[in-house]
């Protein structure tokens, strides 16, 4: 679960600087296909955060 956690704090950065214009004509290819993600990058990051927590939580040591 921390690898989805992982991935999707990525996923939420690169959607906040496509929507940002910060990465040329690769982020408006990005923002093409994920346009709520580029307006609003903070659904993904709450995806991140949720879904550490649930590692946290069913993690067993």
């Amino acid at each position: 679960m921390y690898y989805v956690a992982a991935g999707l704090l990525g996923l939420s950065g690169l959607f906040y600087s496509a929507g940002h214009h910060e990465l040329g004509s690769f982020g408006a290819d990005v923002c093409s296909y994920g346009g709520m993600f580029c307006d609003s990058p903070g659904v993904v990051f709450t995806g991140a955060a949720l879904s550490a927590a649930w590692g946290m939580f069913v993690s067993i040591k």
